[in-house]
């Protein structure tokens, strides 16, 4: 594997059949452009990121026509596999296959790959940032923009709310800069002067969920947004599919979830046959340059403006967009308002009026005149009253010209004078500022901000205040906690100039120690708190919550314990940490069931972990050779950030250990962490099992010396870990997940495992304090060697990974007619300069590839194993880069 250390086409199904009606001649033609055009683009991170909404796609596909393809970052080489022992490039081409055949079910006909790594969970967008390389990976986006040019563009939820995987947020945050970015001319602007691309604006943006409500189709208009003053949309997934037999859009969609059987989905259930027992769905907009129809309630509402006309009747390719000159307004105090419009023919006598809440003033005739090609804007001031109430606020726009209008809405916050917020975690810091900078500030604001604290100890908690008006202000700052918690102060004084910042800090103490902790305490896990700062005006009031994490001190052995799976008399002098706390799945029936126990302590070289687990039913017995991916089946992972504040596990220690393989051994292997690999990634590490019989559970005992841990241990603050993975099936699916430290997602939060402390511990000599950088795996499955990509890249003319297409001196073909004889093929490859022609034969699967280094222009006879299906080759320009892409049928 190698490491790098950090600083369209049809499904598979309808692929195979397809392929027969592509002429020889389409190996030597360049495909028209308009093949790979797209009505909505898809952006997610792995394969079956998109299969929550098929459903939606599906009926756009079905009922308006609309195309829509997926943009999908990496293959999921990171992932399961619940059918094989495949891992890296090779699983990554076995869930392109399994995605191709999933969209597919739901009329998606073109995946776009950018042969990104799946390097492994994280819930950290900027690690994925920088393992991606932030700027080449947003090339890629933008270019397929360009090149596939969507109307509508949809992702996934790009804020880093509880649990949500880093990869999702990535994907996400790239969606949103490609749609700003593709329009605009100075962002990578060789493309259009080297490529020959055009600039593209797609008309909206939209990221998944954001809403919920209830079964039934009143799901697409009783529903509640997640954010005040939110556009949202539900799609009921009950209409049913004519061109699918009469069945329900979500029942088509569960068929194609079942696709991804690597991933442990091959089992899901039908949906229920009672269409009110159905769902919607949920999707809310980010951004729009395009009039609609505020409050649509159809399935198609999404699509209005951009791949439909809106029902006001607007000519389509009809321009409106609403912006404010600021998002945080304040009562009492004017801001600007504009509204933009343009029209793809002339339209007379447009007006723009502005809707905003009772009380406020506008000011601003919207009169346009005429509006076509060319843009005209309305300015409105509007002052929100003295006693407004704070929060987000929609203002909406109509636009008309006669009978004809569309709207659109904006979004600000009203604040007073002076705001005080509990400090956000690094990751919520990192995307609010991402958001503003990107231009999409109202996705800011909707995390709640939380800290965690030992319990029983103490911690520093910053308030940082602000001061958005015109005038200096003072006041105090009040923390308001909860039972069992106490601050040095009641509240503290500040003093703050016109548009300052500042902080207040207090220090809070858990004081006392029976309140339950991790995702057992306050609601969910959080102890909530309300923030008051004093100013002129009504005073401030923000949420915000403190989450406990359990304590333990591990005494120093007297002794090295011996690494037998077993427990020795006088070897685990230390407390017992209960393991048996639901972190994700299905709770444990009974202790019987799941639960388990463990123990910790230490030596001058070494930690050494005792875990006792009860079990009743065991899980899928893996083959010797496939000590990997510790959640299929029962295991155990172990989670170490020795200087206890680690923002993800980059930095950290993690390792999954299996009771026994198919040879009765234990194994382990490193997963998610600064250097995950086999045991050649931790020199001396050991461990001993010891599996009841008859089976009723096994207990795992390790030693892990402190210096494969990435950084010296602080003794004094150490962040732990332990979590234990419950299967009771034979299909390499875990059901439960228990362990020390709890919550949705934790095992990507080193903030949120549980403290200890080693007293008297002195790291060895040698040891760094600051973790060096991570080394990443970087091993992704490569278009060029994905016939299925090869094959839509030929079809649709739009170059493979968002990749450029290869220069005229940088091109192939076949010439003639490739020769079928016995077991392979033989064709004649003429290039035009020097590269690297990548062939395989496919006929549902690869029958044989080769790998052909090309000096120079000419031609050369190529000879590949395979001798039904389809010819494909790739040709990866040695100048200038870029592929050229070539299917040529096989006649029997």
């Amino acid at each position: 594997m190698r490491r790098l250390v950090l600083p369209s086409v049809l499904s598979a199904v309808l692929a195979a059949s397809a392929l027969v009606a592509v002429p020889a001649a389409q190996a030597k033609e360049t495909p028209p452009a308009d093949k790979g055009r797209l009505d909505v683009l898809f952006v997610g991170a792995h394969p079956d990121d998109e299969a929550s909404g098929l459903s939606t796609y599906g009926q756009w596909n079905e009922f308006n026509g609309a195309r829509t393809g997926v943009l999908t970052v990496t293959r999921g080489e990171g992932g399961g596999n619940a059918v094989g022992t495949e891992e890296g490039p090779a699983l990554g081409l076995l869930r392109e296959d399994e995605e191709r055949r999933a969209v597919g079910k739901a009329g998606v006909g073109d995946i776009h790959y950018l042969d990104k790594v799946d390097f492994y969970y994280t819930v950290s967008a900027p690690l994925a940032d920088e393992a991606w390389d932030h700027d080449q990976t947003l090339a890629k986006v933008v270019r397929l923009v360009r090149e596939t040019r969507p109307k509508v563009i949809v992702t996934m939820e790009p804020a880093p709310l509880p649990g949500q995987h880093g990869h999702h947020q990535q994907a996400a945050r790239l969606a949103a800069e490609a749609y700003f970015a593709a329009a605009d001319a100075t962002a990578f602007p060789e493309q259009l002067r080297r490529e020959g691309l055009r600039t593209w604006a797609p008309g909206r943006l939209f990221h998944t969920g954001g809403a919920s409500g209830p079964t039934g189709a009143a799901c697409a208009k009783d529903f509640t947004t997640t954010s005040q003053g939110a556009v949202a949309y539900g799609v009921w997934s009950g209409r049913t599919s004519p061109r699918n037999g009469g069945k329900s859009w979500a029942q088509v969609e569960r068929e194609a979830q079942r696709t991804y059987v690597s991933q442990g989905w091959g089992g899901f259930p039908d949906v229920p046959a009672d269409p009110e027992r159905i769902s919607c769905d949920y999707f809310t907009q980010i951004h729009s340059r395009v009039p609609y129809t505020l409050g649509g309630t159809d399935a198609a509402s999404m699509l209005e403006g951009a791949v439909i006309p809106a029902k006001g009747g607007l000519p389509l390719g009809t321009g409106l967009t609403l912006t404010a000159d600021s998002y945080g307004v304040t009562p009492g105090r004017a801001f600007t308002v504009k509204a933009r419009a343009t029209s793809p023919k002339e339209l007379p006598g447009v007006k723009a009026s502005l809707a905003v809440p009772s009380g406020w003033t506008v000011t601003g005739s919207g009169e346009l005149g005429s509006v076509g090609s060319t843009a005209r804007t309305a300015t409105f001031t509007v002052t929100p009253p003295e006693g407004a109430a704070y929060g987000r606020v929609r203002l909406g726009a109509t636009l008309t010209s006669g009978n004809l209008s569309g709207q659109a809405a904006t979004l600000v916050d009203v604040r007073p004078a002076v705001t005080g917020h509990q400090e956000p975690l690094p990751r919520v810091a990192d995307f609010d500022s991402w958001a503003e900078k990107t231009g999409v500030p109202a996705l800011t604001g909707r995390m709640k901000r939380v800290l965690t604290l030992g319990s029983g100890t103490s911690r520093t908690v910053r308030v940082d205040v602000a001061n958005g008006g015109s005038a200096a202000q003072s006041g105090t700052v009040k923390l308001d906690l909860p039972e069992g918690f106490a601050a040095d102060a009641a509240s503290k004084p500040y003093e703050l100039a016109a548009g300052a910042k500042g902080a207040v800090t207090f220090t809070v103490t858990n004081t006392d120690t029976s309140l339950p902790t991790s995702n057992e305490g306050g609601t969910g896990g959080d102890y909530d708190y309300t923030i008051t700062t004093t100013g002129s005006g009504t005073p401030d009031v923000q949420k915000a919550a403190l989450e406990l994490v359990p304590v333990a001190e591990l005494p120093k052995a007297g002794a090295a314990p011996a690494v037998d799976g077993k427990e020795g008399a006088g070897e685990y002098t230390g407390p017992e940490l209960n393991l048996s706390r639901l972190w994700e799945g299905s709770a444990c029936e009974s202790a019987a069931d799941c639960s388990a126990t463990g123990k910790v302590t230490w030596t001058d070289d070494a930690l050494y972990l005792l875990v006792k687990v009860t079990d009743d039913k065991p899980g899928t017995v893996l083959g010797a050779d496939d000590c990997k991916r510790h959640w299929r089946t029962d295991a155990v992972e172990i989670a170490i950030d020795p200087r206890g504040n680690s923002e993800n596990t980059s930095t950290t220690f993690k390792t999954g250990i299996f009771p026994a393989m198919s040879d009765g051994k234990p194994c382990f292997q490193r997963d998610a962490d600064h250097h995950q690999g086999g045991p050649e990634t931790a020199p001396g590490m050991q461990v001993a099992s010891t599996v009841d019989q008859p089976y009723t559970g096994y207990t795992i005992e390790t030693k892990i010396p402190f210096k494969a841990l990435p950084a010296a241990v602080d003794p004094a603050r150490m962040a732990l870990n332990v979590f234990v993975y419950d299967s009771d099936t034979q299909d390499k699916t875990g059901q439960t997940r228990i362990g020390w430290s709890t919550w949705g997602g934790v095992q990507g939060d080193p903030y949120r495992w549980g403290l200890v402390t080693l007293p008297g511990h002195t790291p060895p000599a040698g040891m760094p304090t600051t973790a060096p950088p991570p080394v990443m795996p970087t091993d992704a499955a490569e278009s060029v060697k994905s016939p299925q990509s090869i094959i839509q890249a030929a079809l649709t003319g739009v170059p493979l990974a968002g990749g450029p297409a290869a220069p005229p001196n940088g091109t192939a073909r076949v010439v003639g007619t490739p020769q079928v004889s016995g077991d392979s093929v033989t064709f004649r490859l003429r290039a035009t300069g020097p590269g690297t022609a990548y062939a395989h034969v496919w006929d549902g699967k690869v029958l044989g590839t080769k790998e052909i280094a090309i000096g120079g222009a000419g031609t050369r006879t190529v000879t590949v194993p395979g001798a039904s299906g389809t010819l494909t080759v790739a040709f990866q320009a040695k100048n200038g880069g870029g592929t050229h892409s070539i299917a040529v049928p096989l006649s029997d």
